[in-house]
């Protein structure tokens, strides 16, 4: 009953997102996920991708959290070899909504560090655990940079505990301590992670052998608790892809409105008034600019409030932007460019060919108007895509 709770309420919270994001209110789309409770976000599915170098023991860190052994029945398969050619899923039976990929070791013949990150398209994923057996590494450092750069959270895993604390207590057995050895192995990669940008790197020790001992059951622990959160953060993540539909779509029914528009100016400009046909083109094209930038929820008013929403300065939403703004002058310099010329060489025709000249001006006026009005909408939802986003990539922040 609660699971079916959950599941309305986060379908509840992506009509209104959508609803939100169709009519412009870009920040109520937002208002409305920050004011949602993180159990309503329980019913969305978690992918945690479990990634690092061949041999690191990543297919037994996925048994160990699923409580099996190699060889049972539904276990990862694992070995010396790495024959892994494509991701595996496999259900977390503890925690739900929570599928656990196995992702092929990165440096392999098949999956050359240059190319891994782009070849197995990690974007597709919502969470990551790197697992490295050794000291970090710069095929570590290459897998926390892009992860960071598409915005994701992760976990380090230095596994094989139980090899090192051996090889140590042979080698030092008079002054083995194994407490100061998991220390140190726990800071050496710890400064690793720190070394990419990170700020309070999350690293567990472990032995998939010994999933009782060391830090895996403060893995399990912390994944189970920060679940609610990394939920919340998954599902922004999708919300990008969700909103990019809506506004294509608008975008699209918009298009379909433009040739009114266009045949509208056309009959201004063809005034046969020297200087009023341009003058008539420039406000009519200007007030549907300010129009396209209003109804997607982007013009300057609407860029302050969600600005103020998510916390950020609207330098940053607006840095995103493409089209060349709202403002007069920036409108008047657009249509110069292409209208404006070529009506007031027209004009000129007006004296010896009155009608002649108000055909070529209106005609002009119809078809470059027409194009100039396509482009600025394309623009305009290109850059409610891209403030949108940066929106959300400030809120999603707040739950790293």
């Amino acid at each position: 009953m609660f699971l079916l709770l959950c599941r309305r309420q986060s379908a509840m919270a992506l009509d209104e997102f959508k609803a939100a994001v169709c009519e412009g209110r870009l920040t109520d789309a937002i208002s409305n996920v920050q004011q949602r409770p993180l159990e309503s976000f329980n019913s969305h599915t978690l992918s945690i991708a479990i990634t690092g170098e061949s041999g690191s023991g990543k297919s037994s860190l996925i048994n160990a959290m699923r409580g099996l052994c190699a060889g049972d029945e539904g276990a990862a398969e694992t070995g010396m070899l790495d024959t892994m050619r494509e991701p595996m899923v496999y259900p977390d039976p503890i925690l739900p909504g929570v599928t656990l990929w196995d992702l092929p070791g990165v440096g392999t013949f098949y999956f050359p560090l240059d190319t891994y990150c782009e070849r197995l398209n990690l974007s597709q994923y919502e969470f990551f655990i790197i697992v490295g057996s050794q000291r970090f590494r710069s095929d570590h450092a290459r897998l926390v940079r892009e992860i960071q750069r598409i915005g994701k959270r992760f976990y380090f895993v230095r596994s094989k505990a139980d090899v090192d604390l051996d090889a140590s207590r042979r080698q030092r057995s008079s002054s083995y301590n194994q407490e100061r050895i998991l220390q140190q192995i726990r800071e050496d990669c710890r400064r690793g992670v720190a070394a990419e940008g990170v700020g309070h790197p999350q690293v567990f020790v472990v032995s998939s052998r010994e999933p009782n001992c060391y830090d895996f059951p403060l893995l399990r622990q912390t994944l189970q608790t920060e679940l609610p959160s990394l939920k919340r953060h998954a599902f922004l993540l999708s919300l990008p892809a969700v909103a990019s539909r809506i506004v294509n779509q608008k975008k699209a029914d918009l298009k379909g409105e433009i040739w009114k528009t266009a045949l509208f100016l056309c009959l201004l400009a063809a005034i046969p008034v020297p200087g009023i046909a341009f003058l008539c083109t420039f406000f009519g094209f200007r007030k549907h600019l300010f129009q396209h930038y209003s109804s997607f929820g982007v013009d300057d008013r609407s860029l302050s409030a969600l600005a103020h929403q998510v916390g950020e300065p609207v330098r940053e939403l607006t840095a995103v932007m493409t089209s060349l703004g709202t403002t007069p002058m920036m409108a008047l310099k657009l249509l110069l460019d292409s209208v404006g010329a070529a009506v007031m060489v027209v004009e000129y025709s007006w004296k010896r060919l009155p009608v002649f000249g108000a055909m070529v001006s209106g005609g002009v006026a119809l078809v470059t108007t027409y194009f100039m009005l396509r482009k600025s909408l394309a623009s305009v939802a290109d850059d409610t895509q891209r403030v949108l986003s940066k929106a959300l990539e400030a809120e999603w922040e707040n739950t790293i």
